[in-house]
């Protein structure tokens, strides 16, 4: 599959993010990287959407790619930011492939219930274990990269740039896999999966597989999350947090990967700018944003562009 417009697209974009970041100030690429850290947990949403899934419960292995990061900082003594992420993906994904063989046979509410019931149940057990934490959680190390270790001052812009290019790489391997067989059987999936059967799929195992990648998404997207902001807690499984991801991709849309990225820039500055501005009912302003995006766009933002598109041509 040879190059096209979307990763051309998304490659210019990184590149260009990467080459601002010293330039920009501390505050705006640290938004930055908690944005796109988020993004990637909104991809594996966006994932499962396109099946006709809903997950509620993403905060679940958010939540374990970044203890898996802050225990293996704290206990083991790793501060190698490759290795911390390459646990908590390994960790997510064996809770995936265990969960996702009970998970794939059920659809629509069922799904969206049962993905939230594992991820409270991890909440529960974090709020009452004391070695991690509780309910105030405890401080991930200062991360290292492949051996290097920078000045303290300049760890963040290092983890903006990875963050870029984790988030931007996995972007444009899922917008790939989209435009696959496997991506494409996920909307016949969301259609007709009686007739995906019939065609000799088996839509058990392609919605495992789904899973357990969005899985391995909300992992790294966790574990950066963890390095950045240097603390974990249990807030990151609470069914609100997985809620704001349903919300990111309700606001961007399911049509492109791109709209995950775009939406989750969006909401943090908007997050960050309502809760300054009016700190006790920033959740009030981003509802009747969501109400406007579902009755005026119900196909999200990036369905403007592709209005301008068609207009344009």
């Amino acid at each position: 599959m040879g190059l096209d417009r979307s990763t051309l697209g998304l490659g210019a974009a990184a590149l260009a993010l990467l080459a601002a970041g010293p330039l920009l100030p501390d505050w705006l690429r640290f938004v930055g990287t908690v944005a796109l850290a988020n993004a990637l947990v909104v991809l594996g949403v966006l994932l499962l959407m396109r099946a006709g899934l809903v997950s509620f419960g993403q905060g679940l292995y958010y939540c374990i790619g970044g203890y898996a990061a802050g225990v293996a900082g704290k206990y083991w003594g790793i501060t190698d930011a490759f290795v911390l992420l390459a646990l908590g993906v390994a960790a997510s994904a064996a809770v995936a492939a265990a969960l996702g063989l009970l998970l794939s046979r059920y659809r629509e509410i069922f799904f969206a219930m049962f993905t939230l019931a594992f991820s409270m149940i991890l909440y529960g057990l974090l709020t009452k274990t004391q070695a991690l934490g509780s309910t105030d959680g405890f401080n991930v190390v200062q991360a290292s990269f492949a051996g290097f270790r920078p000045p303290q001052a300049s760890v963040k812009g290092w983890l903006y740039a990875l963050t870029v290019l984790v988030a931007f790489g996995c972007a444009i391997a899922l917008q790939r896999y989209l435009r696959s067989g496997m991506g494409y059987a996920g909307e016949a999936i969301r259609e007709n999966e009686i007739r995906v059967e019939y065609l000799g799929v088996s839509v058990r195992r392609v919605i495992y597989a789904k899973y357990v990648l969005a899985a391995v998404l909300a992992a790294l997207g966790g574990g950066l999350q963890a390095l950045a902001t240097g603390h974990v807690g249990p807030d990151m499984a609470y069914w609100t947090t997985s809620g704001e991801f349903v919300f990111v991709v309700l606001l961007g849309g399911t049509t492109h990967v791109g709209a995950a990225l775009a939406a989750s820039f969006l909401f943090e500055l908007v997050k960050s700018y309502v809760s300054h501005l009016s700190p006790y009912t920033w959740q009030l302003s981003l509802g009747a944003v969501l109400l406007a995006i579902i009755l005026f766009l119900p196909k999200g933002l990036w369905s403007l562009r592709e209005r301008f598109a068609r207009k344009a041509a």
